[in-house]
């Protein structure tokens, strides 16, 4: 029987003799994690002797203000406490003495891996009478974590030193080349190893859009009637060859002959086809699905599963409800897929497969963790959705349907196409239905274009038809897109740049870096970020070529796998680096001034010339009398098409969007939305804008609406608002 704290008090010393042993036994045991939520989640877990504190990330880490690495001693890096976290750091040290050991319970990567070698120092450094060991998981549930606790291990050295590599690398890359674009550009510019990979594919995308030349093409659909049943076909067929409708003489050459044929069912097919499920989440599907399907950004993907990762209130309860969320392989516990298996058995019987589905893990995948999937099967989206905001919700139900479909039978799908003869043309009608649904049974925000089908077309081969309408189209051929935050990480993944850990921070700092900025939800250079590009391609080839930084990547897994030293592979690359970076502080001449344009404007204050100035958010005018005059001003991007004067940018009051204006406003109200580009229009003579819209994406057409050059029918005039 328990002893109440009454009796201890009143005890003999006979009693708390007796009571000795059951002391021991209590230990107190440390758990440190990285962020307050996770402490949060697990300590509610663990019993009362089990403290949980959290060290909010790294709290040693390399100083800000000076390289820290000795290159000379086998690139030792030094490491000091990151400022303002020393108070923390100190009340970790003062907690460990107390404690009779310390489980470090840092994430399962090489980050947390090093996080909890930095701590294991620093409470050593204090005292050595503390047993440390390290605890992983791939979840925060009560079993894993249980798990966890009933099997600590050494700190994996390994995996710390390829974390060092990296950080030493990336320190040698961006403390070298970013004086050198202070000397030779401007001030307070930076350039870091694998952002300026992702730089340079962002700017080599532009150029092709740019260089991109818009040709015209036509399509023609018709209507046509079997009784009073509609049906409208594409003309796909004319004179035995896909037709090529390059202007609408063509077209209408084409439905003239139509219009007199005999039209005849020619053909009717039947084609089915097995759509099979795709795999559980890594982190960069997860991203691209949730740029696709949510419109999130890659930063905010990570950000809400993480959340979900280290722990929501569910009722009374706290769970973390999805596995780790950085991985790059989709590979899944055998306990996970018995309980989804079962899950689906019960209530879907007729869609689990016999056999367990398997996914190959790809060749460049580290497979340190599972894929990402829900703790719970049970916790179905729509029953805990009153725990969740909007966000994680969202984020949490496309999880769940990818993982739970990833194990139930393929779809089957059924279309049917009809071909109608017209002369020497083929229109073909088609429309598909799901006849098995298989997977998409669980499907929601997920749901495909398969899911939602079409209806088939009743005709059968030999009918007569009469053709009632044509509705011929106007296009244009659309250059390559833009990167967006899917499709840069579908990128830098298939090129091998970049970790699962790394491809959210590779867009968030170039876009605080203002080397790229957001344009309806595209990544588009700014003047800047391709001034920085254009310097790396031409002078550090190597340090923004794919390959290279790919084959980087290889030898830091290498690293982790024990396979080279890691002084040995940063010295590989360091003494050519260093070589190059040298001879081109010597060779390259300064930037500085030339970057500065002499212009035609004037100083409407002082009467000087201006000048075309840089700065962080690009081109403006800026008076040649500074300091003395201030003048600054935006520089004009084409002439106003009612009265002659400049076009300029311009931002709205309160949300500051951008739009462009007359500056002989009020006398002249023209605005435009679209913004101008360095280009007229072949037609009219006015300035030619980019526009964007869903049905066209980004394209370029005359800010004239009476001029028909790259115009489409539903776009708005740009002008006069």
């Amino acid at each position: 029987m328990a002893v109440t704290e009454k009796e201890k008090k009143t005890t003999g010393k006979k009693k708390v003799s007796e009571k000795k042993p059951a002391a021991k036994q209590a230990k107190k045991i440390l758990v440190i994690v990285e962020s307050p939520a996770k402490a949060k989640t697990i300590e509610k877990y663990l019993g009362p002797k089990y403290t949980v504190k959290a060290s909010m990330g790294h709290l040693i880490d390399l100083p800000k203000s000076r390289l820290a690495i000795d290159v000379g001693n086998n690139f030792e890096p030094e490491y000091i406490t990151v400022r303002g976290r020393a108070k923390l750091l100190k009340e970790l040290q003062g907690d460990a003495k107390k404690a009779d050991s310390v489980l470090l319970a840092s994430d399962n990567d090489r980050e947390g891996e090093a996080i909890a070698w930095h701590l294991r120092n620093a409470i050593t450094a204090k005292t050595e009478q503390v047993s440390i060991q390290r605890i992983s998981f791939n979840e925060i549930t009560p079993q894993a974590i249980k798990d966890a606790v009933a099997h600590p291990s050494a700190i994996d050295e390994a995996k710390v030193n390829a974390q060092k590599a990296r950080r030493v690398l990336d320190r040698l890359v961006g403390y070298n080349l970013s004086p050198l674009l202070w000397k030779k550009v401007k001030n307070g510019l930076s350039a870091g190893r694998v952002q300026s990979v992702a730089l340079r594919l962002i700017c080599d995308r532009e150029n092709e859009v740019e260089s991109f030349i818009p040709e015209e093409y036509w399509s023609l659909e018709a209507d046509f009637k079997v009784g009073k049943i509609p049906y409208t076909a594409q003309l796909v067929s004319w004179q035995g060859k896909k037709p090529e409708l390059k202007n609408e003489a063509q077209v209408k050459a084409i439905v003239d002959i139509v219009t007199k044929a005999d039209c005849i069912v020619s053909d009717v097919r039947e084609t089915d086809k097995t759509v099979k499920p795709r795999p559980p989440f890594n982190t960069s599907q997860l991203q691209q699905a949730a740029a696709n399907r949510l419109g999130f950004t890659s930063r905010k993907t990570m950000q809400v599963a993480q959340q979900l990762y280290e722990g929501v209130s569910i009722g009374n309860s706290r769970v973390g409800l999805i596995t780790y969320m950085r991985t790059d392989s989709v590979r899944i516990s055998q306990g996970a897929l018995e309980e989804v298996r079962a899950w689906i058995g019960k209530n879907y019987p007729d869609d689990l497969p016999a056999a367990a589905v398997e996914y190959i893990v790809g060749k460049k995948a580290q497979d340190a963790h599972e894929a990402i999937r829900p703790t719970y099967v049970d916790y179905i989206p729509d029953e805990i959705k009153e725990y969740l905001t909007r966000d994680q919700l969202r984020l949490y139900t496309i999880i769940w349907e990818r993982f739970v479909s990833s194990q139930m039978n393929p779809a089957k799908t059924r279309t049917v196409s009809a071909d109608i003869k017209a002369d020497e043309g083929i229109f073909r009608i088609a429309g598909t239905k799901i006849i098995e649904k298989g997977f998409y049974r669980v499907l929601k925000l997920l749901t495909s274009r398969e899911e939602k089908g079409s209806a088939y077309p009743v005709l059968k081969t030999g009918d007569k038809v009469t053709v009632d309408k044509f509705h011929p189209e106007q296009h244009f051929t659309q250059g390559p897109p833009r990167f967006t935050d899917a499709s840069i990480v579908k990128t830098l993944e298939e090129k091998g740049i970049g970790r699962p850990s790394t491809y959210a921070p590779i867009i968030s700092v170039l876009l605080d870096r203002y080397y790229v900025t957001r344009s309806n939800k595209q990544l588009v250079p700014t003047v800047l970020g391709r001034m920085i590009c254009n310097m790396l391609v031409e002078y550090f080839p190597a340090v923004v070529d794919t390959e290279f930084t790919a084959s980087m990547e290889n030898k830091l897994d290498e690293v982790e796998d024990s396979q080279i030293r890691w002084p040995e592979m940063i010295r590989e690359f360091w003494d050519p680096f260093k070589s190059r970076v040298d001879e081109v502080g010597k060779t390259l001449e300064s930037f500085k001034g030339s970057l500065d344009e002499p212009t035609d404007h004037v100083c409407e204050k002082c009467g000087k010339p201006m000048m075309k100035k840089l700065g962080r958010f690009g081109y403006f005018l800026a008076c040649s009398g500074f300091p003395e005059c201030r003048t600054t001003k935006s520089i004009p991007l084409a002439k106003c098409p009612r009265c002659g004067g400049d076009v300029v940018s311009r931002k709205t009051k309160g949300r500051g969007k951008e739009f462009y204006g007359c500056t002989n406003y009020p006398e002249c109200d023209f605005i435009s939305h679209f913004k101008p580009i360095n280009q007229d229009c072949p037609k009219c003579g006015q300035f030619m804008v980019e526009k964007y819209d869903k049905k066209n994406g980004a394209h370029k057409a005359c800010i004239n609406p009476n001029c028909d050059y790259l115009h489409s029918d539903d776009e708005e005039p740009g002008d006069g608002e």
